[in-house]
């Protein structure tokens, strides 16, 4: 069950009305690591989560604080909107609004769609896709995900934070650098308690049996580039974080192998084969007579 309290979990509200920062905060609350993102995220690992206890509280609590950061920005973006102009001064420009917005920076459709306010999408307007949502079931590849997930909106809303000096608007931003700051400290910190506790280790799925892959290249730097300081690096010499073995290095890769021959898929794919285009379609027509469907 879901309840709504109409109450922000900290302020948000602008010096100045500013068209054009509306569309750039668009990006961290609709973009790719944007906090709809986030809150789905979450929300999705708790419901598909296979055991009851701390993990799962962890992930609903964070869900539904992200869920209010949604509501942060969206509040934000609309205040930002209000009574902003459309676009730049230049009266030859203003005389065409949607020239004068396009010419600002500033995003149309949350004048044209929303009414002036925000929209699920990022600073361009792509929609926000539940393809950027990570939820896989096994807890240390989620909890590694979300730590990425926190770590990129962090500097995306650092870099926002020095494209604008409005007071209001900076310290929205630093109650929202802190608490990523607590997110990315908390799923590091979930993801180390889970190998501690010997729910899951490294490699994920630390359950798939070792012996099936071919173990001689697992912990082997294999350098396919010109460059050559990778070598020098702590993932070429020495243990492991895995702790299963020694990491080891090759200066180039060994030859190949021949290339399979060009597939030949059905002739009712109408693909382009060696075959000519009268035994392509004489062969699906037979296909089709022989109900090969």
């Amino acid at each position: 069950m879901y309840f709504h309290k109409q109450e922000l979990q900290h302020k948000a509200v602008p010096d100045k009305p500013d068209a054009v920062y509306a569309r750039k905060l668009q990006e961290v609350l609709g973009g790719q690591y944007g906090e709809i993102t986030v809150a789905m995220q979450y929300q999705f690992q708790a419901w598909n989560m296979h055991m009851p206890g701390k993990y799962r509280d962890l992930v609903f609590g964070i869900g539904a604080e992200e869920m209010g950061h949604v509501e942060m920005l969206a509040t934000m973006i609309a205040q930002l909107l209000e009574k902003a102009p459309l676009g730049v001064t230049d009266e030859a420009v203003q005389a065409d609004p949607t020239v004068a917005a396009v010419v600002g920076g500033t995003d149309i459709q949350q004048g044209i769609v929303a009414g002036a306010g925000a929209r699920p999408v990022d600073s361009m307007g792509n929609p926000w896709s539940g393809s950027y949502i990570t939820a896989s079931g096994n807890l240390l590849a989620d909890f590694a995900a979300n730590a990425n997930a926190e770590m990129q909106g962090r500097v995306q809303v650092a870099r926002l934070f020095h494209m604008t000096d409005d007071h209001g608007i900076r310290d929205l931003l630093s109650f929202l650098l802190a608490r990523d700051t607590m997110h990315q400290n908390m799923w590091m910190a979930a993801a180390a308690e889970l190998r501690e506790e010997g729910h899951e280790d490294f490699p994920v799925p630390s359950n798939f049996p070792l012996r099936k892959e071919e173990r001689d290249v697992s912990y082997e730097y294999i350098n396919f580039s010109d460059g050559a300081e990778a070598g020098d690096g702590r993932w070429a010499s020495g243990p492991t974080p895995d702790g299963k073995g020694e990491f080891s290095y090759r200066a180039e890769p060994e030859p190949g192998v021949p290339m399979p021959p060009p597939t030949v898929p059905d002739a009712r794919w109408y693909g382009t084969t060696p075959k000519s285009n009268t035994m392509e379609k004489i062969a699906g027509e037979v296909q089709d007579k022989l109900h090969k469907e």
